[in-house]
């Protein structure tokens, strides 16, 4: 006979009503939590999802919807998510709108299909105004994540691209940098505005003259910073390059080897994003953490906030502190 509610609770030495709330992702005392965690685990009890969804109305499932799955530029993201999600009792199902052939506006359909509780948006590219608009005239639980600074009235969740790059721009000052090259992102992306309004304001605040020839564009790609970085090489005059992810710094430092370039001997480079593989190249990358799985967790919790309406609050965008990695690729001059 399968294990039931009666027999955790005697195992864990609790009440029924304890054990219900801990698997509705309502909180208990970290002891409890411990000793039912014990018994679920030596009972082998799998609660009746089916029971539980109908007692609350609720598909207990939420929805994350992306443009690429396989990016793994968001595995951080989603491992935050993932992780709140399975606390509170809930599935996650996650939709790509580029393998669908599918937009944005589609998915929204699942929470008036009653398919999901709630949707996460996660994608870092700027919205449609009619993508935005039902999503800000839905009753449902809806949270971005991403780059969409400038909508009202939906809760997001970012990091502060802005104040990122300018902590880049002060390290480099401090350590003696006065001569500076700027590669940004692409126009579709809305942190590449962020970004380089960081850069450009930090840039006046230190009262550092810059050559507008040495601020070229790039696509986040490795190619796109191998391009930019041989469009600099032939300006010049520059001691340091702040690239606005870690895929174009990697592509530039590329550039700069085949042009016989050593850094940071010749110039220095930093990134942002700080991806897995910004540790092991040669040199090694300073660059801008990006707190991906607070993200997740924080833009989980908001969702889930909404959902149960265990708090009452306005629709705000958030945004996670980034943090300077400091490794092998800048010179102190």
């Amino acid at each position: 006979m399968a294990p039931t509610i009666i027999d955790v609770a005697k195992l864990a030495k609790t009440s029924k009503s304890t054990v219900s709330r801990y698997l509705n992702g309502k909180p208990v005392k970290k002891e409890t939590e411990e000793a039912l965690k014990k018994a679920i685990k030596e009972l082998n009890y799998h609660p009746n999802m089916n029971a539980r969804r109908l007692v609350l109305n609720r598909t207990q499932v939420i929805g994350i919807v992306v443009d690429d799955i396989s990016n793994s530029f968001y595995s951080g993201i989603l491992k935050g998510i993932t992780e709140v999600s399975n606390k509170n009792g809930f599935d996650c199902v996650f939709y790509s709108w580029m393998s669908n052939h599918k937009g944005e506006r589609d998915f929204i359909n699942l929470l008036y299909e009653e398919q999901v509780d709630g949707l996460i948006f996660l994608n870092f590219s700027k919205r449609e105004k009619e993508v935005v608009e039902e999503m800000k005239n839905t009753a449902f639980a809806v949270v971005l994540i991403g780059d969409d600074a400038g909508i009202q009235d939906v809760s997001s969740i970012d990091v502060d691209n802005f104040s990122g790059v300018g902590d880049v721009v002060r390290y480099l000052h401090r350590i003696g940098h006065r001569q500076l090259a700027y590669i940004t992102g692409p126009e579709s992306a809305g942190a590449t505005q962020e970004r380089t309004n960081g850069f450009e304001k930090t840039i006046r605040e230190l009262g550092l003259a810059f050559n507008p020839e040495l601020m070229v564009s790039s696509d986040w790609s490795n190619q796109g910073g191998y391009q930019a970085m041989k469009q600099l090489l032939e300006v010049g005059g520059f001691t340091a390059v702040v690239a606005s992810n870690d895929q174009t710094a990697l592509g530039a430092i590329g550039a700069a080897h085949e042009q016989g370039y050593s850094i940071p001997k010749d110039f220095s480079i930093v990134g942002f994003d700080d991806i897995e593989i910004s540790k092991w190249i040669y040199p090694s990358l300073t660059t801008v953490r990006q707190p991906f799985v607070d993200i997740g967790i924080k833009a989980a919790e908001v969702l889930f906030e909404k959902i149960k309406g265990t708090k009452k609050q306005a629709n705000s965008r958030i945004l996670l502190k980034p943090n300077l990695v400091i490794r092998n690729s800048c010179l102190n001059l």
